[in-house]
């Protein structure tokens, strides 16, 4: 059943809607006041919006905004006679009904948004859980080759803390180690500073979990919390917890292996743990127990290798098979798009057809975000094919920037290109290259607040006056020659300098992991680094917290024995 709300003060336009949806088949309500409209929207969110041009009583293009804040994929169709409609309004509005289309028509219309509604929301929750999936089993593997490169046993449990925060977004952790200390000590691990008090509370109640641990069989080590060593990494320190932290929900679990015990762990955290929260504690605190032996358990480790492995094996299936799923529900968005562009439903006017063809852009987008989970698994089996020819950028800049020129619009952010004419050409794979710049270009304008600048600019540069900084040397190599300089320059939040290299690397959320604000699987840049890399060019970022970043592109032009030849080529 599909959920409609009319948004109209005319009642025989009102009466006319109640006859074309039927309630057995439709859920459809009217209003016609802001405040009837939200009340209605915290009730039961509309999938279709319907609102009169003509209505009086509510301020239209600010009503539109605010729906879109909240609901990002309902769908909002004005009725309008086609005149002086705001071009503003016209962009964050799905499509227009005409007084004049029939009954039928309008039921259609109504139909495929709702349709395109239902699918967009099983996609969003499909990405969602396939981003996560494939962070944590990114992180777990990560965390586990960590685990296998050091026999320190300070490193092995900061490796397994980090692993944690990265996957769960602790509060707070206390672990007592037996490993790399004289005495037994106390790892706290917080995310806010601790008063003495709360300390000692801590103290006393981590001694407890671990002497429960063992009131059946001897204790392996005596301890006190009177005396128990603390060692304190706190990441705000400007704010404190309170008592309150023990209302949290918390995970415990011993560090040990068979008869060998290392230690315990408490976490806690403000949301409630979920079943597969729980799951991962215990498979990364098992984890860390493995290296925590001897060089004697090197068969062991050997064997977890092994199923590590089989992990990859497993989440190089999972792409796939996740990959075809996502793709499905886009056919049937397709294929109503293309009914709607081909006529067969009436004839669209020049607005329609318009608003169809960005609908059909939007699509497009959706499988290139598939297709990005797709190339990050080609890069990694070296399976990823090359169509380079001879080329220049400015036909790749343009494309990219009219592809976001109404994107740009609807977050009101000045979007333009300052190019050098007349720029050599470059050997290179132009749908590549667009695919890195429209991953830069996507990247400055999500980051950069409305009434900033994201700014695409191109200049021919020999590589002794190209400045790449230090924290990008090593990866960018030596550059020699002339070079097409491409930067994507924003005025958004900026990157702090000890995360800018973290953002080349897979499944790195730039922000702080306790947040996680942004969606998306943090694959751009990494594919980005690797399709430059493969032109035998740079890539690298100049950035500063809240003031904005520069991601700089270096492409060498051209040499003359490849002028005129086309070759395809797989990326090893």
């Amino acid at each position: 059943m599909g959920n409609i709300l009319l948004i109209s003060e005319n009642n025989e336009l009102i009466d006319r809607f109640k006859t074309l949806f039927d309630r057995k088949t439709y859920n459809l309500n009217s209003c016609c006041t802001s405040t009837s409209l939200f009340d209605s929207i915290e009730v039961e969110a509309p999938d279709v919006f319907v609102i009169d041009e003509n209505i009086q009583m509510i301020d239209i293009l600010s009503t539109v905004k605010k729906i879109k804040s909240r609901l990002e994929n309902s769908q909002i169709l004005l009725i309008t006679a086609g005149h002086n409609v705001d071009k503003e309004l016209s962009s964050m509005v799905s499509g227009f009904i005409f007084p004049e289309y029939d009954d039928n028509f309008i039921v259609t219309t109504v139909n495929n948004d709702i349709k395109i509604k239902e699918n967009l929301d099983k996609l969003s929750i499909r990405n969602n859980d396939m981003a996560e999936s494939l962070y944590r089993l990114n992180v777990l593997y990560n965390t586990s080759s960590q685990f296998a490169g050091t026999l320190n046993s300070k490193e092995l449990l900061t490796y397994m803390t980090e692993g944690l925060d990265k996957s769960l977004s602790f509060d707070l952790t206390c672990i007592i180690s037996f490993g790399f200390e004289n005495e037994p000590v106390l790892i706290i691990n917080s995310l806010y500073d601790l008063s003495e008090e709360l300390v000692n509370a801590l103290k006393f109640r981590a001694v407890l979990n671990y002497k429960t641990l063992f009131e059946s069989r001897d204790i392996p080590f005596e301890i006190d919390d009177r005396n128990l060593k603390i060692i304190k990494n706190i990441k705000n320190p400007n704010e404190k917890f309170t008592f309150s932290i023990f209302q949290y929900d918390n995970m415990f679990a011993p560090i040990d292996l068979g008869d060998e015990f290392f230690g315990c762990i408490e976490i806690f955290k403000n949301k409630p743990f979920s079943t597969d929260d729980a799951a991962y504690f215990q498979t990364l605190v098992r984890q860390v127990s493995l290296p925590l032996k001897s060089a004697g358990l090197y068969k062991k480790i050997i064997e977890k290798n092994q199923e590590l492995e089989k992990l990859e094996r497993v989440k190089s299936n999972f792409i796939s098979i996740v990959s075809h799923e996502l793709r499905t529900p886009l056919t049937p968005i397709k294929n109503a798009l293309s009914i709607l562009s081909s006529g067969r439903c009436g004839d669209l006017g020049e607005n329609a057809v318009k608003f169809v063809d960005m609908a059909k852009r939007n699509v497009t987008n959706l499988t290139n975000i598939i297709n990005d989970i797709l190339d990050i698994n080609k890069i990694e089996a070296g399976k990823m094919v090359f169509n380079y020819k001879t080329m220049n950028i400015h036909s790749v800049i343009e494309n990219v920037k009219n592809n976001f020129d109404c994107v740009a619009k609807e977050h009101l952010i000045d979007f333009h290109t300052e190019e050098q004419a007349s720029l050599p050409d470059i050997y290179a794979d132009a749908q590549r290259l667009e695919q890195v710049l429209t991953n830069l270009v996507s990247n400055a304008i999500k980051f950069t607040p409305q009434g900033k600048k994201v700014v695409i600019r191109s200049e021919l540069k020999n590589a002794d006056d190209i400045v790449i900084s230090d924290s990008f040397k090593n990866d960018a190599g030596v550059l020699s020659g002339d070079y097409v300089l491409i930067s994507v320059r924003d005025e958004g939040i900026g990157i702090k300098q000890e995360n800018i290299l973290k953002a080349f690397d897979m499944f790195t959320q730039i922000e702080n992991s306790l947040t996680r604000k942004v969606g998306g699987t943090g694959l751009g840049l990494p594919i980005a680094k690797q399709l430059i890399k493969a032109h035998k060019g740079a890539i690298w970022c100049e950035s500063e917290e809240n003031k904005g970043s520069n991601f700089y592109v270096a492409l060498p032009v051209v040499s003359e024995n490849v002028q005129g030849k086309s070759i395809q080529k797989e990326f090893v």
